[in-house]
C-alpha cells in the first residue's frame, strides 16, 4: 500500500489485516485490536481506525459490529482498468488518469 501510515497507523492496519485473514474474514472488534496491540484505551483504536478510515487504508460500516474491510489498491484488475482506458486516452486524460492512480496509490508502469 502506497498511502502513508504512521507506526501506529500501521502496526493497527497490519494488525486488523491478519486477524482477518486468521479468522474466516472476520474482523476485529475495538477490544480485540486495544488487547493484541497493547493499546491503552478502546477510544484510542476508535481514533487511530477512523483515521484510517478517512486515510482510505479501511472501511467499515457504520452501525454495524466487526465490519472493518482492509483496503487493497494492488488488485491485478484495478492496474489493468487503468492501463486499458491508458490505452486510448487523450493527453488531458492521461494527467487525469495519472493523477487519480496517485491519489489511490496504484503503481502504474507505462510502456
Amino acid at each position: 500500500m502506497s498511502i502513508k501510515l504512521t507506526k501506529k497507523q500501521t502496526l493497527v492496519y497490519n494488525f486488523i489485516a491478519e486477524f482477518i485473514e486468521n479468522h474466516n474474514g472476520m474482523s476485529p472488534s475495538y477490544r480485540d485490536i486495544c488487547a493484541g496491540l497493547g493499546l491503552s484505551s478502546v477510544s484510542a483504536v476508535a481514533e487511530h481506525v477512523d483515521n484510517l478510515v478517512r486515510l482510505g487504508a479501511l472501511k467499515k460500516s457504520p452501525g454495524a459490529a466487526r465490519s472493518l474491510e482492509v483496503v487493497d489498491f494492488t488488485y491485478p484488475e484495478t492496474v489493468a482498468l487503468f492501463k486499458d482506458r491508458m490505452a486510448t486516452a487523450t493527453e488531458t486524460e492521461l494527467e487525469i488518469l495519472r493523477e487519480s492512480a496517485k491519489i489511490l496509490g496504484i503503481e502504474i508502469a507505462e510502456e
